[in-house]
């Protein structure tokens, strides 16, 4: 069984500033050390996981399901997207960040990372669009407010609402390297901080676009083909599906104590079956990455 962790709280840091001197001092020091001591392992306060909002919910069934096999385990998943995960896995505020996107080589060069699954991105109409395949050009000039009528690529009469990320998303960040290249995304489409968010706004719009999480779509939304290929498992496992993405949790330092027996419970073939049936992709070996 995995040893229990035993809290210390941010509180404590301020705490310790209104400490006067003597025994009582020195003791709320080393309480505040233990604190800083949050590197990929090394916190007393559990496991935290910040960063992707597209990871956080598949993080958080996997620290529900984390909790069930070891009892005493705390693990803490909060958002604030891929960005703010790696800087907190840089900084050491969190001991996991979660991340939606390649690291860049600067970000790859200092951060300890490991794939734990794979994640199309499928491009979404509401259902009662009738159309059914785009092209990646198609897409792309959509984006960038080229095509702005459904009916200049098969539809009905209407003008495209297009809905993206924010600035700072893994999805977005992913989503403009492998369809945008070195067009923008127009400044007049829709911004949801989610793919959730996302998700319902075209499923309220008959004249709406999006881009989100393959693992996100039901059937309140329809992904369409892209260049004749269907959004699948194994249309990505195969190459003939072209969007998707890594889904990383990234340490400052090689991961130790908590830290690291959770991800081994992630990477742990348990922990695969439960991404998979959450709807990522896996695969039997996936590369560690080590500054």
């Amino acid at each position: 069984m995995i040893p229990s962790m035993i809290g210390v709280h941010m509180g404590q840091k301020k705490q310790a500033k209104r400490i006067g001197s003597g025994k009582t001092a020195l003791l709320m020091a080393a309480v505040l050390l233990l604190g800083l001591m949050s590197a990929c392992g090394k916190s007393a306060a559990g496991v935290v996981l910040v960063g992707s909002t597209s990871v956080q919910p598949y993080a958080e069934v996997l620290a529900e399901e984390y909790h069930v096999l070891v009892p005493d385990s705390r693990v803490d998943v909060q958002g604030g997207g891929s960005a703010t995960g790696i800087e907190a896995a840089e900084t050491g505020t969190a001991d996991i960040g979660m991340s939606s996107r390649n690291l860049t080589d600067a970000e790859e060069s200092k951060l300890w990372s490991i794939e734990i699954a794979k994640d199309g991105i499928a491009i979404v109409v509401n259902p009662a669009n009738p159309v059914t395949d785009l092209t990646l050009d198609q897409v792309r000039d959509i984006y960038a407010a080229n095509i702005t009528d459904w009916s200049e690529v098969g539809g009905h009469q209407g003008k495209i609402h297009l809905v993206t990320r924010e600035e700072g998303s893994g999805t977005r960040s992913s989503f403009e390297s492998l369809v945008m290249g070195k067009a923008e995304i127009t400044p007049k489409a829709i911004v949801q901080a989610s793919n959730g968010a996302v998700r319902q706004v075209v499923s309220s719009d008959p004249d709406a676009v999006g881009f989100i999480s393959l693992g996100l779509v039901d059937e309140t939304v329809k992904a369409i083909q892209l260049d004749d290929v269907m959004p699948t498992r194994d249309n990505i496992l195969n190459g003939s599906y072209s969007l998707y993405r890594p889904f990383l949790f990234v340490c400052g330092a090689p991961p130790e104590g908590p830290t690291k027996e959770f991800i081994d419970f992630v990477m742990s073939a348990e922990g695969q079956r439960v991404l998979e049936d959450a709807g990522l992709i896996t695969a039997v070996e996936t590369p560690m990455k080590n500054p």
